[in-house]
């Protein structure tokens, strides 16, 4: 996606995210045709459009590597981890009620959400993919919202343990589902087979499943629980086309596994710090990190986590990593700042592409306002960012060089649209379900 013209950011303090160009604390950002084509002080841009960035971060858009973009607008029914209303008893039993359309409003709700929070590319973990046309309805809000991102085809929330995902219609995606260009890549969302609130898949079908995906040439995503990586280990699954997702329950040798294999993980950590200990444990970011094995953010669910707050994913993080070491191992801004934007472009293979300002890249950029109440005095960027900031802060939010968040407003959407589409929907939904999980009106 093109605008086909120049546009030039003024004045920002950019943060690259880029270990050569480092930090530049007064310099503008050239933008033709979609691509970052230069980047410095005063630059001469003669009728480029600009958008004045002084006394404003300019860095990266943030990059998500795992969410479940389906079930959004079910947080109007999800009551935390409650054993009646909680996260998987909504989804397992709303979920099969999902029309394509319902998927559609829900997906464009969360993105919505998820542009005011400065994010820029998804991996969308489609974990409730009914139908083919569920499938479509999914990509084509994602290609409405205008955002970069993963489509991982999954499977209906009902499915039968014992029964393949629909990897023939992943191919028919693959083979024409995807809008043309670059913005929207493919991949695939499978079961775990070990114990989970879902259910444990026979190794035999979750085997059967990624060969599939990989003789179609397309990268791995499945949930990780205490186990899974020896057992995927054992029959020969790990591998760089392989993301895991939380980092809780890993034994040291499997961390050892994981890195060997080149598979990577992504860390949940609003979600993993809320359900640690019914689940999985710590999170096990600085064991891994030891390990070198390769690490992202994600939001994981907006219906789970109640919001889709990137700077409070890193601040949970932060917070989860501090309670564990305290001073005696740092976690630096700096290096949050990374896994939010760097690293998740590379867990995703689009690092070539996004994740740091650099001549050739696509233009996915933010523009932060440091001079909002939360935010001032800002000394050090980084440190405000992943400290002070908020979704509120959020100015501009740019993707492939198209604006679609300015001063803080919508300009690419109709949000209004959107969130009342996605309330009907819930009150649709809520009317169809079973009783337990009824609610007797929607505010919006």
């Amino acid at each position: 996606m093109s605008t086909g013209s120049e546009l030039v950011i003024r004045g920002g303090h950019v943060l690259t995210m880029d270990p050569v160009l480092g930090d530049m604390p007064c310099a503008d950002v050239l933008v033709r045709d979609g691509q970052i084509a230069a980047i410095g002080p005063d630059l001469k841009a003669d009728g480029a459009r600009e958008v004045d960035a002084r006394g404003m971060i300019v860095m990266p858009g943030f990059v998500d590597t795992h969410w479940h973009l389906w079930n959004s607008s079910l947080r109007a029914l999800v009551r935390g981890d409650d054993a009646v209303r909680g996260y998987f008893p909504v989804t397992l039993g709303i979920g099969p009620l999902f029309t394509p359309e319902d998927s559609y409003r829900s997906v464009r709700l969360g993105l919505a959400e998820g542009i005011a929070s400065g994010i820029t590319t998804v991996n969308n973990w489609s974990h409730n993919t009914r139908s083919p046309a569920h499938a479509d309805a999914e990509i084509r809000a994602m290609n409405d919202m205008g955002v970069r991102g993963r489509f991982s085809y999954g499977w209906a929330q009902e499915s039968p343990l014992d029964r393949p995902m629909d990897l023939n219609d992943l191919a028919r995606v693959q083979r024409g589902g995807l809008p043309e260009g670059d913005l929207l890549t493919l991949g695939a969302a499978v079961r775990t087979p070990v114990s989970n609130p879902r259910g444990v898949v026979p190794i035999d079908v979750v085997a059967a499943e990624i060969e599939g995906i990989r003789e179609l040439g397309l990268p791995v995503t499945m949930h990780a629980r205490p186990g899974v990586v020896s057992v995927l280990d054992q029959h020969g699954l790990l591998g760089s086309d392989l993301q895991l997702v939380h980092p809780q329950g890993i034994s040291p040798d499997e961390c050892v596994r994981l890195a060997e294999s080149g598979t990577s993980m992504t860390c949940s950590p609003v979600i993993e710090v809320h359900y640690a200990q019914a689940t999985r444990g710590e999170i096990q970011f600085q064991e891994l990190l030891e390990a070198r094995v390769r690490q992202s953010l994600s939001v994981d669910s907006s219906a789970a986590s109640a919001n889709a707050d990137f700077f409070s994913c890193m601040r949970a993080l932060l917070w989860s990593h501090k309670q564990r070491f305290g001073a005696r191992i740092p976690l630096s801004p700096k290096r949050l700042l990374e896994l939010a934007t760097i690293d998740g472009a590379h867990d995703l293979g689009i690092a070539d592409r996004v994740g740091s300002l650099v001549t050739g890249k696509r233009a996915d950029i933010i523009v932060v306002r440091t001079g909002d109440p939360n935010m001032a005095p800002v000394v050090d960027p980084a440190y405000s960012l992943v400290y002070s900031a908020q979704p509120a802060n959020i100015d501009t939010v740019m993707v492939d060089g198209r604006i679609l968040l300015r001063h803080g407003r919508f300009i690419a959407c109709d949000h209004e649209r959107i969130v009342h589409e996605a309330c009907d929907s819930v009150r649709t939904l809520s009317a169809r379900a079973p009783r337990h999980l009824c609610v007797d009106a929607c505010c919006c």
